[in-house]
């Protein structure tokens, strides 16, 4: 009855309206909301279904690997203790929150060739949570070589393991330079034996490790001009922090001197007016180097320092000898103790130049006010007395 009476009706427009309204709230609680980025920080999102006990009781015995096409095995072992500690153990993130496509056993044919390809497919599942980071790292020189389809570039799961990652407040930075060493293992052996790694790995806090320089999320491209020239900056971080460089007792002048001179100032020009133009003026890392930086107290540092010098000076002065880098002062500034013939010349003509200008300016001051006081005096006129003759 009610069936013919619509059909009967349905071109009345209230019946019409109705009808469409109704077609138009089922169409859209079927439909997936859009979360905004701003909810999304939370890693609290379940998803109910299978609970992680059940999940557990079989992949902490799985012993066994899984052989994707390319043969690399592919791991499915959790360790039940790290897991409770990890992150996501400890805000109670289900397994299947992030494994949505399991539902029950047996699961699911893995069909992805490679273990690069595997992670690859989850970064969408990261990015419900932590959408920041993700947008983050698809801009930086990872997420550029994802995209170009480099297989050694990194996904979320090749630096943050999901199933055993702590929280960011417990990680140091002797752990942040091993998860890069993973990918970066020479550089990471050169840095090892620097000055910095070398306190790094004894715990001090206080030197710079990987992500101080590069970054975590939003890695730039360290090829390009504007990493180099504004690298200088990046250096005087730490090396102008008066309380940081007071325990080791060096000198927080760094920059202030190096950006008087030429080199520092054509840096500063370039970084601020042509940050995407490469200059070939040399940086911090051309003389000191970059991760194999040593100690100022190193028996090697002088002829490592000398040798750095020499090359970024033979870059824009190819005919340069090896006393060509002698001719800089370093970081000094001149003083009794420190190159004393180059404090007592400046200390000289910064007493002469001032002098001469004021001597100048006071005979130019003096000769104005003559002048003046000449242009100003009224002439008198003289009365000539006849002469005997000029009677005559």
């Amino acid at each position: 009855m009610k069936r013919s009476y619509l059909l009967a009706n349905w071109r009345k427009p209230g019946l019409l309206l109705v009808f469409l309204l109704v077609i138009g709230i089922f169409f859209l609680a079927s439909k997936p909301t859009h979360v905004q980025a701003e909810t999304l920080q939370s890693p609290l999102i379940q998803t109910g279904g299978i609970p992680n006990a059940e999940c557990l009781s079989c992949h902490a015995q799985a012993t066994e690997p899984v052989f994707l096409q390319s043969g690399e095995p592919l791991f499915l072992r959790i360790d039940v203790p790290m897991f409770g500690n990890s992150v996501h153990g400890r805000n109670s993130v289900t397994c299947v929150t992030c494994h949505s496509n399991i539902t029950g056993f047996p699961h699911p044919e893995v069909t992805t060739p490679t273990i690069h390809d595997y992670r690859l497919g989850y970064i969408g599942v990261c990015a419900a949570c932590h959408a920041e980071q993700v947008n983050a790292t698809q801009d930086s020189i990872h997420g550029q070589l994802l995209k170009q389809g480099n297989q050694f570039a990194p996904s979320c799961a090749d630096c943050h393991d999901p199933h055993t990652q702590p929280l960011v407040e417990e990680v140091d930075k002797s752990e942040f330079a091993a998860v890069c060493a993973q990918c970066h293992n020479g550089i990471y052996e050169e840095y090892k034996l620097s000055v910095h790694g070398k306190a790094l790995l004894e715990g001090n806090v206080d030197v710079p490790g990987c992500v101080d320089c590069h970054g975590v999320h939003s890695i730039s491209d360290p090829t390009t001009a504007e990493f180099r020239n504004s690298s200088v900056y990046m250096c005087a971080d730490c090396h102008t922090d008066e309380t940081k460089m007071a325990k080791y007792g060096l000198s927080t002048n760094v920059l202030t001197s190096y950006v008087a001179d030429f080199h520092g100032t054509t840096i500063s020009l370039f970084e601020k007016t042509e940050p995407g133009q490469k200059s070939n003026t040399a940086v911090c890392y051309d003389c000191h180097g970059i991760h194999n930086i040593l100690s100022v107290d190193d028996p090697q540092k002088g002829l490592a320092v000398k040798e750095n010098m020499l090359s970024a000076c033979q870059k824009c002065h190819p005919d340069a000898t090896t006393n060509f880098p002698s001719s800089w002062l370093s970081h000094y500034m001149p003083d009794k103790n420190t190159y004393p013939l180059v404090y007592y010349v400046d200390l000289f003509y910064k007493i002469l130049i001032p002098s001469v200008l004021g001597i100048m300016a006071i005979f130019i001051a003096s000769d104005i006010y003559r002048r003046v006081r000449t242009s100003r005096r009224k002439l008198v006129p003289v009365e000539v007395t006849p002469t005997e003759e000029g009677k005559e």
